[in-house]
């Protein structure tokens, strides 16, 4: 089964369809690239799903040890790089809420984050800068 039908809506935006779900979202090339910048551009959403899943992951582990990341944030910066227009880095920064962590949870955690399927499938040449803010 498909995971997903992109169509293409004209003016360099398309509309990406979940299929198991349903659910539908837009990407829109972006302004430095011919276009209106009016929704995430396919590697802004790569960049989102690095954060995403690195979040999955952390929230499967701290299920598993009892610990509520609820409220945790994943802020995202991607930087693109020229000759051939590429993703040439993306930074994550992982603020997690208050909470009394010891230092086994935040290795293990952290861990997790770093080993998720995005991560370990974005191209070896795309610098994956993580950092983690503990209360």
């Amino acid at each position: 089964m498909n995971t997903a039908l992109v169509t293409y809506l004209g003016d360099l935006r398309t509309r990406i369809t979940h299929i198991y779900s349903g659910t539908e979202v837009l990407s829109d090339a972006p302004l430095d690239n011919h276009g209106l910048a009016q929704s995430f551009s396919p590697t802004d959403y790569v960049a989102a799903a690095l954060g995403s899943c690195m979040m999955t992951i952390m929230g499967i582990k701290a299920r598993d040890m009892n610990i509520d990341l609820r409220g945790t944030v994943v802020e995202i910066r991607k930087i693109m790089a020229a000759n051939p227009r590429r993703i040439g880095e993306i930074h994550v920064r992982v603020k997690f809420p208050v909470g009394s962590y010891t230092e086994k949870d935040k290795h293990i955690l952290e861990n997790a984050a770093k080993t998720c399927p995005v991560a370990l499938s974005l191209h070896p040449e795309i610098k994956q800068e993580v950092s983690f803010i503990w209360p």
